[in-house]
């Protein structure tokens, strides 16, 4: 049987490799920037120079956010979105394996994204704001009066 601890260590740790997967896809697009721009362009991706960023700033403060465990319902859903426009423009077209530049990868890291946003286990700022600030753990969906009393202070 997993051990509450170990289940959180757990979290902590898929929080840490998908935390800098975004941050390495987004060092990968500052590299060239304009460059990137033009791909987002060449691949039909709408507002090419605003997704670009906005698509940037999301893999590096999401993957920083995702490490620490801040704000992991907003940053999920924020990982699901760049990843679900990169299924539609990139890798939609190309199937399902990865291999064949399918979008097998980014549907990992979507769904991923989207658990860990739910659930990223106790070794996170979330659960430390939520017994807190009553209003971090409404804007969560952490429980700061159960949590108060199943996680010692």
């Amino acid at each position: 049987m997993i051990t509450e601890s170990v289940r959180d260590l757990m979290m902590l740790l898929a929080r840490l490799v998908i935390g800098v997967t975004f941050i390495a896809h987004g060092l990968l697009k500052v590299e060239d920037v304009p460059g990137a721009i033009a791909g987002f362009r060449a691949g039909g991706i709408p507002l090419p120079t605003l997704s670009y960023w906005f698509t940037v700033i999301v893999e590096f403060g999401g993957g920083a956010a995702m490490i620490v465990g801040l704000a992991l319902p907003l940053v999920g859903v924020l990982f699901a979105v760049v990843t679900g426009g990169a299924m539609v423009f990139v890798h939609g077209p190309q199937g399902f394996y990865v291999h064949e530049q399918g979008y097998e990868y980014v549907l990992v890291l979507a769904v991923v994204s989207l658990a860990l946003g739910a659930s990223g286990g106790r070794i996170a700022l979330d659960e430390l704001l939520a017994r807190r600030w009553s209003t971090w753990a409404w804007l969560t969906g952490r429980s700061a009066h159960a949590r108060r009393e199943s996680v010692p202070a």
